[in-house]
């Protein structure tokens, strides 16, 4: 059963291409879909997963010791985590990437 959810995260573009500078070309294993789009207070992310086990292991082994330093130096404190908002899904349907 895939995992989805959204969340909306205090940061701007700029804070966002340095964690995902860190965390490098390679999408983590169980990740389906990533996609973040601007809004009137930072970011919101939708994301879809293979399992909530992926997305957790992901979290916890890559993101978090990432998000612990950018974000907590470009913003002077770590923020807490945002409330998140699950999704049913009904289907997932994505395309190869743009040249």
């Amino acid at each position: 059963m895939s995992y989805a959810f959204t969340y909306e995260v205090p940061i701007g573009p700029d804070v966002y291409a340095r964690i995902k500078q860190e965390l490098g070309p390679e999408p983590p294993p169980g990740m389906i879909l990533h996609l973040a789009h601007r809004t009137e207070r930072g970011l919101r992310y939708l994301e879809v997963w293979e399992s909530k086990q992926a997305y957790l292991a992901f979290v916890d082994d890559r993101l978090h010791p990432i998000i612990d330093r950018v974000v907590t130096q470009a913003l002077g404190f770590r923020p807490p985590e945002p409330p998140i908002t699950m999704l049913e899904v009904v289907d997932v349907w994505v395309g190869s990437p743009a040249a």
